[in-house]
């Protein structure tokens, strides 16, 4: 069944980034900007990604907990053993700003765990996906279409991590929320490993650029909600790396009563010691 989700995750998240584009590329359209309680910004592409996700994933028996969605009181979904988390756009104020660093997300949670994730680039046209039984992978060019086949994704896609390497460290940063304690932490590899290129992007994307090898490490020393990391974790314990919690040194959990996610670090998983 694992891979009929995927299929779903993916065509939603092809549907919903196509929708997201449609609003991005009309000079028309300002946007519809809103503020929400937490004074982070809202759009109609939020809103419209959000109802286009929701309609495909209640195809499956798991419920949703979507940012655009998620006033749902933890008695009730702390019952939940499988839930989808989704963030319908990823990286709002890059889609306002127009840089194009904004993505869709997609995961599926079993017992706290990510298992299953989708992220989509619409202008980039760039989609990751990962299952636990098969790993992630990459492809680049495709967008969403009635005629796209699963067989044709699977065949295009390349496997992560991607087999390209680079000299030296490379540490991929927030572009829009570069704390002093990210920074402090930059300034400590640097000390400790001389070779270091620092790279700044926005959204889930630089959780995807340490599960395809571009870059090395990912430190996030800024608050994150789970929807901003759930299908990123996914796509990167398929690559071989995970979520650490930056204190606890443990991977990331979901689904808790808490959304906001713990400080934390992108980077290969550690080998158990015996």
């Amino acid at each position: 069944m694992e891979e009929a989700y995927l299929k779903i995750a993916v065509t939603a998240a092809l549907h919903a980034g196509n929708d997201i584009l449609k609003i991005y590329n009309d000079p028309q359209s300002d946007f519809q900007i809103e503020k929400k309680a937490d004074n982070s910004p809202l759009t109609i592409a939020d809103k419209a990604a959000h109802k286009t996700i929701v309609s495909y994933l209640e195809q499956t028996p798991f419920p949703v907990l979507s940012e655009e969605g998620k006033n749902i009181p933890y008695e009730k979904r702390k019952k939940w053993a499988d839930l989808w988390i989704v963030d319908p756009l990823d990286g709002t104020k890059e889609f306002i700003k127009r840089n194009g660093e904004f993505t869709v997300n997609i995961a599926r949670i079993h017992e706290g765990v990510p298992v299953l994730g989708v992220i989509y680039i619409p202008v980039r046209k760039t989609l990751y996906f990962a299952s636990e039984p098969t790993g992630a992978f990459k492809i680049s060019d495709i967008e969403y279409s009635d005629a796209l086949q699963w067989d044709e994704i699977v065949a295009r896609s390349r496997k992560l991590p991607l087999p390209e390497t680079h000299d030296g460290t490379v540490i991929v940063a927030s572009r829009s929320h570069l704390s002093p304690e990210t920074e402090a932490f930059i300034e400590e590899i640097k000390a400790r490993k001389g070779n270091v290129e620092l790279i700044s992007s926005g959204s889930s994307i630089k959780i995807c650029l340490v599960a395809e090898g571009t870059a090395d490490i990912y430190p996030r020393f800024a608050p994150t909600m789970e929807w901003d990391t759930a299908a990123g974790h996914a796509i990167a314990k398929g690559a071989g790396k995970e979520i650490y919690h930056a204190s606890t040194q443990e991977p990331l959990r979901y689904n808790k009563a808490d959304l906001l996610n713990a400080w934390f670090i992108v980077e290969p998983e550690r080998k158990q010691e015996h």
